[in-house]
């Protein structure tokens, strides 16, 4: 009888306890989950730059892809091509997201001819690649205020991007299993695209998705 009596309490632990631990490790991870680190606490703001159509650019409230191009484009272009193929096609309608390239001055018509190579045989909205324009100083200086161990070459552009978040915050990885801190990702590398920007493009839109439901809970209390 206390066999069978210690039986039913094993089973009734199983269906009952056990979902419940499960829960409680879930509900923990996500605490723990979906943080990139901070590399830089914080970048220099560019709502004064110039832009392709006019209207002004900002990193505070966004969460941006940030990269170089200074007067390098023809070395870009395959660059572009990658970052929006792996990256921002498959991001682009998360609000309050954007690609942010920055240029220099007179290189306008250039990046219009990027623009277009990269709309023809694609149905997606390319309205959130963004573009400013500057002179060498004002490109030099905003690329200091970023605080990484990468480096522009004498035309002011690399093909790494850096992640910004919506306070202007730089982030990556302090523990990358090949390089230590990875501050940036090198566009001309298609598996670093596809095995280490995707998944930490995913995780910082994951907290920010988090902190959303929170504040939208808190809200509602």
């Amino acid at each position: 009888m206390k066999k069978e009596a210690f039986k039913k309490f094993l089973v009734l632990g199983i269906l009952f306890i056990f979902p419940l631990v499960i829960y409680l490790f879930f509900a923990s991870g996500i605490n723990n989950f979906a943080r990139l680190p901070v590399l830089t606490e914080e970048v220099d703001e560019i709502n004064s730059w110039s832009t392709l159509k006019g209207s002004s650019h900002q990193f505070d409230g966004m969460i941006s892809v940030v990269g170089f191009w200074g007067s390098d484009l023809d070395m870009r272009k395959a660059d572009a091509f990658n970052l929006n193929q792996k990256i921002y096609k498959r991001f682009y309608e998360f609000k309050d997201f954007q690609f942010v390239m920055v240029v220099e001055e007179g290189q306008q018509e250039k990046v219009k001819e990027i623009l277009a190579e990269l709309q023809k045989g694609a149905a997606t909205d390319l309205s959130k690649w963004k573009f400013i324009f500057g002179a060498q100083s004002e490109i030099s200086t905003l690329f200091s205020s970023f605080e990484t161990d990468v480096s522009l070459n004498d035309k002011f552009s690399n093909p790494t991007v850096f992640i910004i978040d919506r306070a202007k915050k730089l982030r990556g990885r302090d523990d990358d299993e090949e390089v230590g801190t990875l501050f940036g990702y090198n566009t001309s590398s298609v598996a670093e695209l596809n095995k280490k920007m995707t998944d930490d493009v995913k995780v910082i839109l994951a907290e920010y998705r988090l902190a959303l439901k929170k504040n939208n809970s808190d809200r509602a209390k």
